[in-house]
């Protein structure tokens, strides 16, 4: 029997678990730091409100996918999202992104509809960085009165044009029309359950050897041995889903990570954002980048409403930085593991476009590769590994 070792019991960790059981013929092993399974999408509960930290709403294009995780967890489809930003200079919320309807009610409305007539396709495809794609698809204007300040704030950065890799940002949608939806054509819902997602993480790593609030103290991922509890173990594959310079000691630099800090509050009322309005955003001087209402999404029954303000800090390693310079960085430490050893998830990936659906689509490639041997490369789920199984 093969033996297998999971690096982590976010929701990478727990569906890479749980496809090695439903697959059986595996002797699966998870390590956790954590004394709890799930990660940032583990139900929390404050003031008798249900949340994750920040809103972890499930979201996707692929209908394999939600049907998957449906049947182990129900979910609701969300319905239709507003999200607003609010610009102090205007005294006003706008639409985000960014949405054609709302320029005429801005004060610089002819400047705005002057600029936006000048942009070209060839000066979008110019652009070699996040700053210079947004002033050529939008304008100067729009530009620095919606984008700048928040992007900039979000990821703790002087200037945003570090980002050299933009795919992230609102490109493609940079100015939208028709529609207000914040996602068209993807699917966005949430357990229907008081308890969330946990449900799934039980559900996921029945059959595996689950070990919480343990740490591995020494790796050796060349070999596919790991020390924890004062021993040496072994393993003929290893999934792992935390930051790649953590399994090499950092040996070609630390991978930078932006973390956050959500601080929670309890109103007197039963719901405070306007209907369908589910995230509002703060593109000013504001320490806070947004604020969530949680109740939108689990549609909890209370007098009251939790709502969480999200703030950027250095405290936790959450978002990849999106720079091609630490991307190439974590390359490297790709490069070092051998065939067998994969790394996925948000962290493991090194990738801010990494959801939860993303790392069930992970862990469907990595079982495929480890039963047939073959390499599964797709370009908008990667699965970092070495170049040959």
């Amino acid at each position: 029997m093969k033996k297998v070792l999971i690096i982590g019991g976010g929701f990478a960790g727990c569906s890479s678990a749980h496809q090695l059981n439903l697959k059986g013929g595996y002797d699966v092993t998870l390590v956790e730091g954590a004394p709890f399974l799930g990660g940032g999408c583990r139900n929390l509960i404050y003031g008798g409100h249900p949340h994750t930290f920040g809103p972890r709403h499930f979201l996707t294009q692929n209908e394999k996918v939600f049907n998957f995780l449906d049947k182990y967890v129900p979910l609701r489809r969300c319905g239709e999202h507003i999200f607003l930003t609010y610009i102090h200079e205007d005294e006003n919320f706008y639409n985000f992104p960014i949405h054609v309807d709302d320029i005429d009610r801005m004060p610089e409305k002819d400047k705005i509809k002057n600029e936006l007539s000048r942009k070209t396709v060839e000066g979008i495809k110019a652009a070699k960085n996040l700053e210079e794609y947004w002033i050529a698809s939008v304008g100067e204007t729009l530009y620095y009165k919606m984008v700048d300040k928040y992007t900039r704030k979000m990821w703790l950065q002087e200037t945003n044009t570090v980002f050299d890799e933009f795919k992230w940002s609102e490109k493609g949608v940079a100015l939208k029309e028709g529609p207000r939806a914040a996602w068209d054509i993807a699917i966005s819902a949430y357990p229907y359950g008081f308890d969330g997602y946990d449900p799934y993480f039980k559900i996921a790593t029945e059959g595996t050897k689950v070990l919480l609030n343990t740490h591995i103290s020494a790796f050796d991922i060349p070999n596919k041995k790991v020390r924890f509890n004062g021993e040496d173990h072994q393993y003929d594959y290893i999934i792992n889903t935390i930051s790649p310079d953590i399994l090499f000691e950092n040996c070609y630099g630390e991978l930078p990570y932006i973390g956050r800090e959500v601080h929670k509050i309890v109103l007197p009322i039963e719901e405070a954002f306007p209907k369908d309005v589910y995230f509002l955003y703060y593109g000013g001087d504001e320490k806070f980048t947004r604020i969530v209402e949680y109740k939108k999404f689990t549609k909890h029954k209370s007098p009251h409403t939790l709502l969480g303000i999200e703030m950027p800090s250095t405290n936790g390693r959450y978002y990849p930085l999106p720079i091609l310079s630490e991307q190439e960085k974590a390359q490297k430490y790709f490069d070092l593991m051998p065939e067998g050893v994969f790394s996925i998830g948000r962290a493991g990936s090194y990738k801010y476009l990494v959801d939860i659906d993303d790392c069930i689509e992970q862990s469907w490639d990595v079982m495929e590769m480890i039963e047939t041997g073959q390499r599964v490369e797709k370009a908008v789920h990667p699965v970092r590994m070495n170049s040959k199984l």
